[in-house]
Formats: C-alpha cells, structure tokens, sequence
C-alpha cells in the first residue's frame, strides 16, 4: 500500500546534506542530540502505525484510520510533562502516546496502539471496545474527544489537582499538571468555550488550575479551513491564560516552548495554552477523499512542514547524524511495524453482549456497592455538623429538609465529598435544600459554581477522577440539555472506552418535574425524564416522599464510593415542601433515620415499594405520581371501585424489573402511572418489561401528553391529573380496547 508522504519523506531524507540547518535559533545545549533523536524515532513509530492502520483496514483486520501523521510534533509535550502528569488527548496524539510509552519501561506502543486498530482484547485500555488512546501506567485517560467533549473533565481534574484531590499514595503527586489538547476546528465549540472560560474564571478569583492545554492547528476541520488568524485570536481571548506559540516543523524550538509551558504551570499553577502549528496527512481518516476539497498543490505543500522531515534535517544540520543513518532508522521502524502486525495476527475479539457489556453491568457489584454509605460519621463530628440539633430529633421532615440532612451526613462521613452547583452555597439553593451546608463544611466542601451545566459537570467528572465524591447540583430538570453530553458521552462511557480502568464515580442531583402549580413554565417545568433513561450504565431514582430519600441518596453514593457509578437523583420539586397526602394529616413527612441504622437497607437497586393492600389492581408510578396516585385510590375506594396497591419504583434506571413482575403477578389488572411524557416516557419502558416477562393480565397506562409545559393553569392541560387516574382506576378495558 503505497502513501504519497511516505514516498515524500524517504526521497527528502535521503537528499538531505548537513549543510542544511533549521533556523530555531536554540542552542544545542538546550535539546540535546540525544533528545532530538529520541524525538525522530518516536515521531517515525507513530508514522508508521498510520500506515500500518491503513494496511489492517485493507486486509480487514483493522477498523480505524484517523491517524496522527503531520502532527507528531504533539510528541515534544510528551517529552516535556511526566507520566503521573494525566492526559486527555485528542485523537491525533500518536506522538504523544508513543514518546510517553517510551518514559516506562515494560511498554511498547506499537504492540499497544495494534491491538487498539484491530480491536483485540488485547488493546491495554479499552480491552477491544474502541479505538481511544489511554493507558492507566501512562497516566492517559482514554477520551473519545469529539469536539472537545473532555475539555470540560480536564478542566475539573485540574481544579481538583489544584484543590490538592487525590494526593496520597497510589495518585496523583503533589506538583502533577493535567495536559489536554484538541484540534483548532474544536476551538469553536461550546464545550472548548465553556470549559477555558471556567479555566478562566478559576483564575480570576486566585483559584488553582494547573492546565496545559495544547491545540493542534492544522488549519482545516476535516473539510472546512479555519480562517487565517482566528485559532490565535480566540486562544488569546481568554483573560488571564497565557499563550505561547510553537511550530510543528522547529522541533528543536517546540520542545524548548513545551517545557517551558510545562514548568511554568507546574510551578504557578495557573492554565497555559500551547498553541502548536501543524499540518495533516492523509486526509481527515481512510474513508476521506482529500482532493473533493483540496487540490494537489495544496496538499503537496504542507509536506516542507511534515515534521519527521524537520526532526531530520535539525540532526543532520548538527551533525548528529547523516541522512542515510535516519533513513535506515526510518525504514527499521517500518520492519519493525510490520513485523509485529504478522506476530499478533489473529487477535481475539469481543464475541457476546455480555463481553461488550461488562463495564457498564450493574450487578450483584453495584447492588452490593450502594450501602457503603450508609454510615455515620462519629458522633462528635456530627454533633459538630449539625450544630447540636441532630435531623433525628427533629420530629417529621420534609423531603426537602430530609436531602438536607442526608448531604450533611454524607459530607460528615466522607472527606471526599463536596456538594457543588449554581447557588448551592451562600443561598442555600433556590428551594433552600443545601441550606446551612456551606456554613458547617466550609467554601472548599461547598460552593457555588458559574453559571454553566457543561462546567459544573465537568468539575464533577474531573473531581470523580482524582478520588473524590463530587455531588454536583443542576438546577432545573430542563438546564441539564445544555450539558447531557457530559454525562452520556463522557461520564457513563469511561468505564466502558476503559474497561472499567477508570471511573468516575457521582451522584449528580437534579430538581426537576412538574406540577409546580403553574411556576415558571417550560424551563422550570419539565417532566421529560427520556435523555437520562437510554444511557448505558446510568443509575437514575427517584424519591417520593422523605421516607425515601435518604436512603435513595445514601444508595447512589455508596455505588459512587464503592463501585464508582454515576448516579442521578431527580428531586420532584413540586414535593420539596410537601406535608400532607390529604389536608392536615402530615403524612407525607417523616422522621429522619440516621445512617448507619439499617432501616433504609430496602432502598437498594431492584426494588421497589409498596402502599395499600388493594388486591383488584396494581398501580405503578414514581415520583408525584405516588401521592397522586395514593388519593386517586382512596377516592376510588371511597366510591365502592376497585381496591389498589401502588407501587413505588423509586428506581427508573435500571428499573426493578424482578421486583415489578413479581409484583404484577398477584394482580390480575396494571395501571401505569406516568407523570413524563406519553412518547418517550418511563411508561413505556414499564409496560415493555411487563410485556416481556409475560404479564397476562390487563395493562393500562396514563401519562403526560407530548407537550411543552405552558406557564400558568394552562399547564393542567398537559399534565397527568389526579381525576385521570380516578378515572382509569374506575375503567376496565375489554381486551379489544387494551389491544
């Protein structure tokens, strides 16, 4: 298989004479010949395994092509850094990986990066599932890195390696610097803005933020050209962020520059960009035709500045070594590849969904995992949290009051846990539900976060990924679409691009839900669950009442802690407050159990719980649409109509099948109370498991119609009423109508 810059290359290299020189202006004792040759040769494997890449496809063995060739310049920040220094790398970092494999001994990237284009189990971090560059012993953490997705992570490791999170034995040492980098078409993204603007604004308040950012500018986003100067112009936007320059093609001058950036935020601990010129080779990937958009002469110029080429005629230029030892090197990289390809074929691949799956399984693992939180902290500490009025003495609570108390037991008992959000601290939260909390644990524990769902979870994840127990806040159910890729493409897929090699373990709590008595409308009224639901791994309760929540919120911390999942904890606003199930009997309070007690054991996944003793029909629901469901049932009840039992999922991913159809089994009726959406709704999901478990019985559902919810009383048009369920309690269908 032949490739036009390999061709290139070999004839340059071979025309070249030691009179040529590289005019970067670096004295030889700053880079040394040693270090210039080690940087070609790490530049060449990275070459080579592009080409090899190419070569796996053809022979359909390999099944990803977009390679690294025309930026292993990106190796030199390699060079520069340490590998206890974590990377988050865009996905032309072949040079990077292969001069950091090259810092520990044992590790040879060619064998690695193999397996990772043939998808073997062998491939050391995603154990066959994807093409990522990560490797746990070089401190790369894998990154699918689509537009800049883990900008936002890294941003929030650096604020918790600048938080000192994660320092002890077995994590990160005390000095460790983040190193991130992207490509200049990313530079325009909302989650590079909004991750470098929080960078930002970290510094701006004297926060630390040890980041090296490197953009890779080849000045093209697979078909589109960046406008000349405006990567510069963008990068230098931003208050309080240095940036330096460097080109690809002065190898001599770009290694001087990355230490340089490296040391300096090592030792001030404040972001640097390096902004890093390079070109690109071989198009976007194998499937792109770059003459559809480039011509010829166009592409043909950007091989002067290929940086293998430039690396050579530095070494040849100081007489380090002569043209035709680098190419002999050249050619020996290429033996090497090659021979290795032949040495590891055929690789074992992943065969069966469960193989796929793994990482992402919730299991005995998990279900075993969500009570490691369910202690207390000793009895001085609490006292001390809680200013001497322990939650338990407190008589019934709200379910408001009950999160409460149950984040300053978690916070009492876990120095690792911080609660974090937009107006979570001073305030205390819109609804007052993280009162107090920054007063007892202090301003680094719990704080208040810029206005940016994206940056808060990015806080989160990068917290999560140095050890600690982030339980970030959004504010509104409706604010996490401005950031719901942080949790479904880079939250829940790290266990599975690792092999559960890395986690980063969460609960993120979400007021959200309606019936809120027309406030606020579509924005603080959203009853649209389905964007959390379809992602893989994700935990997702829901509590009902006071009784439940802390056990619920205790659960998702212990499978944070113990078996680093992400959770979500949806909190129905509109039962915040709530005291009664009917006027003036209290009964939607409760007393506080204090953890540790093991009364709140039933909170665990795969179950549910029930109310009522009806045996004429089940009712299923979560969320409001428990005490919803619970007077529509004694309204029927009161009328001589059908006697029900409702049953409280709590548990809305995975859902507590067993449980429900082992429920469902004693009934010979089923209504499916859905307070979300009749398309895309948890009823669906509900009436699916029924289904295929082989429930008999009658089935009906009501939910919420497909709507955005309007501001004022127009909003009970839309919304699942109480008399709906009074009404389908009261209605059995025939078995034409439930067909």
């Amino acid at each position: 298989m032949s490739f036009p810059i390999d061709t290139h290359l070999r004839t340059a290299l071979g025309e070249l004479t030691p009179r040529v020189r590289v005019d970067s202006n670096v004295d030889s004792n700053d880079v040394t010949d040693a270090e210039l040759s080690a940087l070609f040769d790490v530049q060449c494997t990275s070459r080579h395994l592009d080409f090899a890449a190419r070569l796996l496809q053809q022979r359909g063995e390999g099944f990803y092509t977009i390679g690294s060739a025309g930026h292993e310049s990106n190796a030199v920040v390699a060079m520069a850094t340490r590998p206890t220094d974590p990377a988050l790398l865009h996905y032309r970092s072949g040079g990077f990986y292969c001069a950091r494999a090259t810092q520990v001994p044992g590790i040879d990237a060619v064998d690695d990066l193999i397996h990772s284009f043939t998808s073997s189990v062998e491939d050391p971090i995603s154990g066959g599932r994807h093409k990522v560059f990560g490797r746990a012993e070089l401190g790369i953490i894998p990154q699918t890195s689509t537009i800049a997705s883990h900008l936002p992570r890294a941003m929030g490791l650096a604020f918790a390696l600048g938080r000192g999170v994660g320092r002890g034995e077995g994590t990160y040492p005390a000095d460790a610097i983040v190193v991130t980098s992207l490509g200049d078409a990313s530079v325009n993204h909302s989650s590079t803005v909004g991750a470098l603007n929080a960078a930002a604004h970290s510094v701006h308040q004297g926060v630390p933020m040890p980041l090296l950012v490197m953009c890779e500018d080849n000045g093209i986003g697979i078909s589109v050209k960046t406008p000349a100067g405006w990567t510069q112009t963008m990068l230098r936007s931003w208050p309080g962020i240095e940036v330096v320059d460097a080109a690809g093609d002065d190898p001599a001058r770009a290694l001087v520059v990355a230490r340089e950036a490296a040391q300096r935020v090592r030792q001030t601990r404040r972001p640097v960009i390096l902004h890093l010129r390079t070109v690109r080779f071989m198009g976007h990937a194998g499937s792109d035709a770059e003459v559809a958009y480039r011509s010829s002469r166009d592409i043909e110029s950007d091989y002067a500045a290929d940086p293998l080429l430039a690396t050579a005629r530095e070494l040849v230029g100081r007489g380090a070594h002569t043209p035709a030892e680098l190419l002999d090197r050249y050619e020996a990289t290429r033996t090497r590849v090659l021979a290795r390809i032949e040495q590891l074929l055929p690789v074992r691949r992943l065969t069966t969904a469960a193989e796929v799956m793994a990482p992402l399984a919730v299991g005995e693992a998990t279900a075993a995992a969500v009570g490691a939180c369910d202690t207390a902290a000793d009895a001085s500490v609490r006292e001390d949290a809680f200013r001497g009025r322990l939650p338990e003495a407190a008589g019934a609570l709200t379910l408001a009051q009950s999160i409460n108390a149950t984040l300053a037991d978690l916070l009492a008992a876990q120095p690792a846990a911080t609660v974090f959000g937009e107006d979570v601290g001073v305030k205390g939260g819109v609804y007052g539900v993280t009162r107090g909390l920054r007063r007892a644990f202090g301003a680094t524990r719990v704080f208040d976060t810029l206005l940016d769902e994206e940056s808060v979870l990015g806080t989160a994840l990068g917290l999560a990924l140095a050890g600690g127990l982030p339980i970030p806040e959004i504010q509104y159910l409706a604010y996490l679409h401005n950031a719901e890729d942080q949790l479904r493409g880079e939250a829940a897929t790290l266990r599975f691009f690792s092999d559960g090699r890395y986690a980063n373990g969460m609960v993120v709590r979400i007021a959200g839900l309606a019936y809120q008595k027309g406030f606020g409308g579509h924005f603080h009224n959203d009853n649209s669950l389905a964007v959390l639901l379809d992602i893989p791994g994700l935990l997702v309760a829901v509590p009902s009442s006071a009784a439940e929540a802390p056990g619920l919120l205790r659960a998702l911390a212990g499978a944070a802690v113990q078996d680093s999942r992400v959770g979500v904890f949806v909190e129905p606003i509109a039962l915040y407050h709530t005291r009664d199930l009917h006027p003036g009997d209290g009964a939607w309070t409760a007393p506080y159990v204090s953890p540790g007690s093991g009364e709140h054991s039933h909170a665990r996944l795969g179950r549910g719980t029930t109310h009522g003793d009806g045996e004429d029909v089940l009712v299923v629901t979560f969320g409001n649409g428990v005490p919803m469901s619970l007077r529509a049932a004694a309204r029927v009840a009161a009328d001589g109509g059908p006697q029900a039992t409702v049953l409280d999922l709590r548990w809305l991913a995975p859902l507590p099948t067993e449980h429900l159809l082992a429920e469902a089994a004693r009934f010979d009726r089923v209504l499916v109370v859905d307070e979300t959406r009749r398309s895309g709704g948890v009823s669906q999901a509900v009436i699916t498991a029924l289904v295929d478990g082989g429930y008999g019985g009658i089935l009906q559902r009501v939910a919420g119609e497909d709507s955005i919810i309007p501001l004022g009383p127009a909003a009970n048009t839309v919304l699942l009423s109480e008399d709906t369920i009074v009404s389908a309690l009261h209605a059995t269908p025939t078995a034409k109508e439930q067909s």
